[in-house]
């Protein structure tokens, strides 16, 4: 029984992310980068589906007098989070209670900042849209929502290449075959991507008046949108 909804434990994740998921360094220096170019002193950040806290130990460090908060659905991977943080910046990591970004009751307009970086595609269709939702919610005027999702391509063929180099990208890191056969089968089955055009038409519905495409590499894609009502 796994202790959270990734294909690893909490304990093992650290270790095992960045011969999983391609590029996956990339997605925190981006997000961090993006975060400087619009709001360089962010009061408060809200970092939903933290895991285990790399993005806000990254993050510390050039945002020095920001509060940030985390939030995961796992306890373990929270455990691992505050044993990570909390002995070098007690003063402004707050490690909240075991929850989904659906599930969040923070007050309205909190947050300068909320990021969500590979956590919202195990969600269904309902639940993804109740979770971007929320972090509208709870989303200053004028802050920045940032996630980062495994995506769908638009045809069955497309699916399957994507796939297939997914795959191999996992066997060049030292994964045997049926590894990672294993977690690519795992598409549409235990998480549920959607295409890009899908996103975007998310974040518009919900009411994000700026929608962007920050990144994309192998079928994983990065989004930001502004609230700006």
């Amino acid at each position: 029984m796994n202790d959270n909804t990734t294909a690893h434990k909490a304990g093992e994740y650290d270790g095992k992310i960045r011969a999983t998921i391609p590029n996956y360094k990339y997605f925190h220096s981006e997000t961090i980068d993006l975060v400087k170019s619009i709001n360089s002193f962010p009061e408060k950040w809200l970092d939903t589906g933290c895991g285990t806290g790399t993005l806000v130990d990254l993050a510390l460090n050039s945002f020095q007098n920001t509060r940030f908060f985390l939030a995961d659905p796992s306890k373990e991977m929270l455990d691992i989070a505050r044993q990570k943080l909390m002995q070098k910046e007690n003063n402004r990591v707050y490690i909240l209670d075991s929850a989904t970004s659906r599930d969040l009751k923070l007050t309205e307009q909190e947050f300068d900042v909320i990021t969500a970086i590979q956590a919202h595609h195990y969600l269904d269709k309902d639940g993804r849209k109740a979770s971007v939702e929320n972090c509208f919610r709870m989303l200053k005027t004028g802050g920045v929502f940032i996630t980062f999702e495994n995506i769908s391509p638009f045809t069955a063929s497309g699916i399957k290449v994507g796939l297939d180099r997914w795959k191999r990208f996992q066997m060049s890191c030292g994964k045997e075959l049926d590894e990672a056969k294993k977690h690519v089968q795992r598409f549409g089955k235990e998480y549920y991507p959607v295409t890009i055009e899908e996103h975007l038409g998310l974040l518009r519905d919900t009411g994000f008046s700026t929608v962007e495409i920050l990144w994309v590499s192998y079928m994983q894609a990065g989004f930001y949108a502004l609230r700006n009502d």
